[in-house]
């Protein structure tokens, strides 16, 4: 299987905001949302989000055409955001760049799944849901494809992300068979035991200080990517992702300090290293401020790999297909993958609002078409009122119908990873 293919949409907007009022937007907007639930039967179609990095290269897997992948100034297709309200904070590219589109019946954008959760929380997350937690759907879904390993790096946790007015980035993984792993199918996690055990958190600074080699590395280990499982990784971890195609869920941020400065042959830009820096902390701290970023028990931990490594967890279903957690062990998203195997009928329902990949095969979800392998047939989001209620899943195709489920913050109760002391 490859992933979607296709294209980056055609914009076409619902509205002028430059010159309609604020109130009369919103109900312009309200309205449409209205009109495509209930043409929809309470489903949206989205349209894909492709999203533009200028660190790594591409790894050329989701099915565009070769000369897709490189777009100059803007550095190259590297990832394609899914069922996503957020915005990449890229220096270069356009001001939508990782917002997913909701297109009409006959396939034409209409507007962005931010612009409608914003417009009308309640429609698509439910009234109870909306109302406690203001900051919409509150995580996002990724496919990862690059050629080369993303620099090692860390998510500032809350305490520091809040100073920029942003969120913290728990993320988790999870490495799908069947696809080509890359050259690098390993990720570097954390820092080597010892450096914690006996406080030498300053062996980390004169690579942060001397930035022009990617031997920081050193100091930390790596796991191997291994299909149909993955890991999680809290705010505050040290992590340097390999090159498996990867589906990632994490919260609803882009907010990170590179640490490695050579990278797929090049120096990185340092300024990368500050990204999330106040200029009064940089100022007055330099590049000892972003140590403050690591947790240090979390990243020196013995048994990193026991206590954060997801296997699929599996899930009492009808009957009609089999599903398992694939992203657990936290109240801040989850995720499910469910397969139907061929002529199959599955019955869902939800605990609430969710977006969906249809990674291989063909069928109907809640009476939509969908292919895996065509971006305009695999991206859907499910409202709360859908998803709670009983809704169908059909297998049309001769092989597998093969899907992804991602949930936002306290959806579900999930299953828990045992704590391994030693």
């Amino acid at each position: 299987m490859r992933p979607a293919a296709g294209g980056p949409p055609t914009v076409i907007s619902c509205y002028d905001e430059s010159s309609a009022p604020l109130g009369l937007a919103l109900f312009v907007v309200k309205e449409l949302v209205e009109e495509l639930l209930n043409d929809g039967g309470g489903v949206l179609r989205l349209a894909p989000a492709f999203v533009a990095r200028d660190l790594v290269p591409p790894g050329r897997r989701f099915g565009l055409p070769e000369e897709a992948y490189d777009l100059g100034e803007r550095g190259y297709l590297c990832e394609r955001w899914l069922g996503s309200t957020t915005k990449a904070d890229n220096r270069i590219g356009p001001d939508d760049e990782g917002l997913s589109r909701i297109v009409d019946p006959s396939g034409r954008p209409r507007l962005t799944l931010r612009e409608a959760v914003a417009a009308d929380p309640a429609a698509i997350m439910g009234a109870a849901y909306a109302a406690s937690h203001p900051q919409g759907l509150g995580r996002l879904a990724k496919l990862l494809d690059y050629g080369a390993r993303i620099p090692y790096h860390i998510h500032p946790p809350q305490r520091f992300a809040e100073l920029l007015g942003r969120r913290s980035k728990d993320e988790a993984y999870y490495f799908p068979a069947g696809v080509d792993a890359g050259p690098h199918p390993e990720t570097f996690f954390g820092v080597h035991p010892w450096i914690v055990r006996e406080g030498a958190y300053d062996v980390m600074l004169p690579y942060l200080v001397d930035w022009d080699s990617d031997l920081i590395l050193r100091h930390s280990r790596a796991e191997l990517q291994v299909p149909d499982e993955g890991f999680q990784v809290p705010s505050g971890v040290l992590h340097g992702p390999g090159t498996a195609l990867t589906v990632e869920l994490q919260e609803d941020s882009d907010v990170f300090a590179m640490f490695q400065a050579l990278n797929a042959g090049r120096i990185i830009d340092k300024e990368l290293l500050f990204h999330d820096v106040r200029p009064a902390d940089r100022e007055a701290h330099g590049e000892r401020f972003p140590l403050n970023f690591v947790e240090w028990e979390l990243n020196g931990d013995p048994y990193f790999y026991e206590n954060n490594h997801l296997s699929p967890q599996p899930v009492e279903t009808d009957g009609g297909g089999e599903e398992w957690w694939i992203f657990y062990n936290t109240p801040k998203f989850s995720g499910k993958k469910l397969v139907v195997p061929p002529g199959g009928r599955h019955t869902a329902a939800e605990n609430g609002v969710y977006s969906i990949l249809v990674w291989s095969g063909s069928g109907t979800y809640c009476g939509h078409d969908v292919r895996g392998g065509d971006a305009d047939r695999d991206e859907l989001l499910v409202s709360h009122a859908a998803a709670t209620a009983a809704h169908p899943v059909e297998n049309t195709g001769d092989g597998d119908l093969v899907i992804f489920k991602f949930f936002g913050p306290d959806v579900n109760d999930t299953p828990s990873i045992r704590r391994y002391e030693g």
